[in-house]
């Protein structure tokens, strides 16, 4: 293993030890790993070794032919075909461990993941990674102004857009409760609420017909425009987005943009519940199942932690690891 933070969420990045998985695809492979191998993943991103908000990378060889590595990602709770924090991790272990050919001032990466091609630019110095630009992953708004009935909390106001995973976007405000951690504990209740009324009571649907899972609440802190914004990232479960969220900073850039609020072309600061941040833009405009989207481009940091081999003993009691 390769431990990493990305604007202080980890990604533990698997570079050894486990073979080729079965499947013609990357989103093939995640489905047999679910489904034969959810051990391993559980064992890696479940405490005693990880905990509650742990994520992760399984290295693989790639599925086609232009891209250099194959990305399956983990979090404590399953997989997901996305994550933009993930894939700056790995490229900036490619680069710092010389699993690439590493070159100055930009080395360039392609990423074979179960949603899409994912181009990672590092930019290099002294050989050490310093920045992670990633582009690919096409983005929309999926509606606006939606409304929920959250029990506890009464009938809100959000937006839905999908950025390589669903998130749904709202004023913090509505919720009655600061944007300060102080608050986080309520914040959190605050969030999971807010998904599982959506969840149950008008699950988001994918424009190619396919049911899809909504996992990501961005709450926003007041006086958020089109340039900042600042959020707390709540994720199902139970457990904050440590970064700002790289597939969440493209689904919040496609959201202005079909607000017009954010114009191609133009830089935008997304920062964390932690006060680090990604600066996104839009680079062009495209369609996703007939559904008008933008092609965004994120970029942050990320640093290697550690370097780890872990091991079973046969006689552990917690083979696959626990979450209290």
């Amino acid at each position: 293993m390769v431990d990493t933070h990305t604007e202080g969420m980890p990604t533990r990045v698997v570079v050894g030890g486990v073979g080729a998985l079965p499947g013609e695809s990357m989103s093939e492979r995640r489905r047999y790993f679910l489904e034969h191998m959810n051990d391993l993943r559980t064992f890696l991103m479940c405490e005693p070794r990880g905990h509650e908000a742990m994520s992760g990378a399984l290295l693989q060889p790639s599925t086609r032919p232009d891209a250099d590595v194959g990305v399956l990602y983990m979090e404590v709770e399953g997989s997901v075909p996305a994550c933009g924090h993930g894939a700056m991790g790995v490229a900036t272990v490619m680069v710092e461990t010389g699993m690439v050919n590493v070159v100055e001032p930009i080395t360039t990466i392609r990423l074979d993941t179960p949603s899409g091609l994912v181009v990672a630019e590092v930019e290099v110095s002294d050989g050490s990674a310093r920045r992670v630009t990633i582009s690919g992953l096409p983005s929309f708004c999926a509606a606006t102004d939606l409304t929920v009935t959250v029990p506890g909390y009464g009938r809100i106001t959000y937006d839905l857009a999908y950025g390589g995973n669903y998130c749904a976007i709202l004023e913090l405000a509505q919720l009655g409760l600061p944007f300060t951690r102080d608050a986080r504990r309520d914040i959190l209740q605050a969030g999971l609420a807010v998904l599982a009324a959506i969840v149950d009571q008008q699950p988001p649907v994918h424009p190619s017909g396919e049911l899809v899972e909504l996992r990501h609440a961005q709450l926003l802190a007041p006086g958020a425009t089109g340039g900042h914004s600042r959020h707390a990232m709540v994720i199902s479960p139970g457990w904050f987005d440590r970064s700002p969220c790289g597939t969440g900073t493209a689904a919040r850039m496609a959201q202005l943009h079909a607000r017009g609020m954010l114009s191609l072309d133009t830089d935008f600061v997304n920062e964390s519940f932690l006060g680090t941040h990604f600066i996104g833009r839009l680079v062009g405009e495209t369609s996703v199942a007939g559904v008008q989207g933008v092609l965004p481009w994120i970029s942050g940091r990320a640093w290697v932690t550690g370097t780890a081999q872990y091991s079973l003993d046969p006689t552990d009691v917690l083979p696959n690891g626990f979450l209290l």
